[in-house]
């Protein structure tokens, strides 16, 4: 199957960038049968749409999370390519049953934040369930009574798969189902599924897909669905080189999600493939977007080299994500990198008041003549 075309054609245009809420997403699911099954925490309504007849039931939530958006958008992708009337797509419709919930947290969307109105996050209330979005997600996985359920997240651009320097752009989990983190046949399946994903993945992205961390929790909701017995599959969408706005990586989870289904269409799930699953490598805290080595500074009267990092911090202004560098690190950065790194070659810091870097301030100085704003170089 040519992925890249596939996207190509299907590719959602209405929706782009960072910041997608209900006010952008909602004129595309009243184009479908949907359905409102709840209310958020202050009042917005929560649609579920659903698609095919087929006998293999798939349960797909994203945006729990309200500033993870990346997947919502490669939903619609495959919404499209559900829709196109081919022969792939009315296969894919004959033999699965999808029921998505694309935005399962619109006022933390609206938002821009991780928890919803009430500050909760809801993949930590999967047993209580005091949010209302948390009871609509249980409530629609006991009616569905799903085969495999997708639980689709955003990554911090602070992920390398593995410790090899090459970022995560994608990284999967099959979630643990206890404290042990023991391997029976419900998270195998889930295991399998990846297995297929990321072998379809390496083609356009060697290296960059990574196997996020399975402690386990069970207030978390995929842990709780793979305790209950439903093969649960966390997808997270990372960060591609230069691709802030995620619409690069938002491509590799359609891809991700084409191939999985397919897997599962043309493969009895009797496989065991543990072992090619943990050799994926695990997700690693890394990297920070800008790296700079071999600055001089004067301290106390005392000229020394020094390394020092700084990352971006997601700032929401007017509908918009401003992407705002900061100083986050200086030395110890052994075993770390930068998604931009700059050699200095020995150039002095200057930021016009000081002469050395200082936590949390906004990364704008000089190189010596070299000017950094906003973290990279000043073009």
């Amino acid at each position: 199957m040519k992925y890249l075309e596939l996207h190509l054609q299907y590719k959602e245009e209405s929706i782009s960038g960072r910041y997608i809420t209900l006010e952008y997403i909602e004129p595309l699911i009243l184009k479908q049968q949907a359905e409102i099954i709840g209310q958020s925490v202050l009042g917005k309504p929560i649609y579920k749409l659903q698609f095919g007849t087929g006998k293999i039931r798939i349960l797909m939530w994203s945006q729990m999370h309200g500033n993870e958006s990346t997947t919502t958008k490669a939903l619609f992708d495959f919404i499209n390519f559900l829709n196109s009337n081919t022969k792939e797509s009315s296969v894919i419709l004959d033999h699965f049953t999808f029921c998505m919930l694309p935005m399962l947290n619109p006022d933390g969307a609206k938002l821009y934040t991780r928890e919803n109105a009430n500050g909760i996050d809801l993949n930590r209330d999967a047993q209580n369930l005091s949010q209302p979005e948390s009871k609509v997600l249980r409530k629609t996985f006991e009616t569905f009574q799903p085969n495999y359920c997708y639980n689709l997240h955003d990554q911090r651009t602070i992920y390398g798969a593995g410790e090899s320097g090459n970022t995560a752009t994608v990284s999967f989990l099959a979630p643990a189902f206890n404290e042990n983190r023991d391997i029976n046949d419900v998270r195998i399946k889930a295991m399998n599924v990846i297995v297929a994903m990321n072998k379809a993945l390496q083609q356009f992205i060697p290296n960059q897909v990574g196997r996020f961390d399975d402690s386990f929790n069970l207030n978390c909701v995929g842990d709780t669905f793979q305790y209950l017995n439903v093969p649960t599959i966390l997808f997270e969408a990372g960060h591609f080189a230069n691709d802030y706005e995620r619409e690069i990586t938002r491509k590799y989870i359609f891809i991700a999600l084409i191939s999985g289904i397919r897997f599962l269409n043309e493969n009895d799930i009797v496989l065991n493939e543990i072992d090619i699953y943990l050799k994926i490598p695990q997700n690693k805290v890394v990297f920070y977007d800008f790296v700079y080595k071999n600055v001089k500074i004067n301290y106390d009267g005392n000229e020394k080299i020094i390394n020092f990092a700084a990352q971006f911090k997601e700032v929401l202004n007017n509908k918009k994500v401003f992407f705002e560098a900061e100083i986050a690190q200086i030395d110890n950065l052994e075993n770390y990198f930068g998604h931009l790194e700059i050699d200095a070659k020995g150039e002095t810091y200057n930021d016009g008041e000081i002469n050395y870097p200082i936590l949390d301030k906004k990364a704008n100085f000089y190189l010596g003549e070299i000017e950094i704003v906003n973290g990279a170089l000043l073009k």
